[in-house]
């Protein structure tokens, strides 16, 4: 009888949590809906550097092709992702630590970044094969690689922009902070993909399944610090 009260109760915490999950996903969302000026100028970031890029270079090879994509991939997380903490107000906050957990909070904010920085990814892909042309030999594996990637770099902004909202010098921790946690992302997904650019290589899925490991760790790490900064 008590066995079956405590699954019960697991399963309404379950759905409790779930709920308020989803409640913080669709303010956030309801948000950039209303500030559509934030994603627009995002996008139109992404379409003048990809434009500039064609008037310089038109046709890159391969190597310049997918380091340029990268960077810009890069930027995009920053200027798209970095900003769901630094946007929220101190009297926001407090009211959100009245009726929320600090887990469902920061779960809430690595979904919407994740699915902000896919939606961009998508756009950055179909912009920079329309001008810089499409040198991939393996399209689809690149194109899952990006997803996956763009996913990547949005779950270590969204943390470390949870860390950076807490400190005075924003910019400073972030870019100290950001630098060794960005870079192994970055080297597996630059090996990842010059494979996808040469028809004798295979995508190594041990590489693969390494960057997954890398997001899992900073989704932990994410819902296990996240609550010791709530309480500042």
């Amino acid at each position: 009888m008590l066995l079956r009260e405590e699954k019960l109760n697991f399963k309404s915490e379950i759905i409790n949590h779930r709920s308020q999950i989803l409640t913080l996903f669709k303010k956030d969302l309801l948000l950039e809906v209303r500030q559509q000026y934030s994603f627009y100028g995002i996008l139109l970031y992404v379409v003048a550097t990809i434009y500039m890029l064609f008037l310089a270079i038109e046709e890159p090879d391969a190597k310049i092709w997918t380091g340029l994509f990268w960077v810009i991939q890069l930027f995009i997380c920053v200027n798209a992702v970095a900003k769901s903490f630094l946007q929220e107000s101190q009297g926001r906050m407090l009211y959100f630590y009245s009726i929320a957990s600090p887990v469902d909070f920061v779960l809430s904010k690595l979904l919407f970044n994740s699915l902000l920085m896919l939606l961009m990814t998508v756009i950055a892909m179909v912009l920079f094969t329309a001008f810089l042309g499409n040198p991939l030999d393996k399209f689809l594996p690149f194109f899952g690689l990006t997803l996956l990637g763009g996913f990547s770099l949005s779950m270590v902004f969204t943390f470390l922009a949870a860390i950076a909202a807490k400190a005075q010098q924003n910019a400073a921790i972030m870019a100290v902070l950001g630098f060794p946690l960005i870079i192994p992302q970055l080297m597996l997904l630059m090996k990842l993909s010059t494979a996808t650019f040469n028809k004798g290589l295979t995508v190594a899925t041990t590489d693969v399944l390494l960057l997954v490991a890398l997001d899992i760790l900073v989704a932990l790490l994410a819902v296990i610090l996240f609550p010791f900064l709530w309480k500042d």
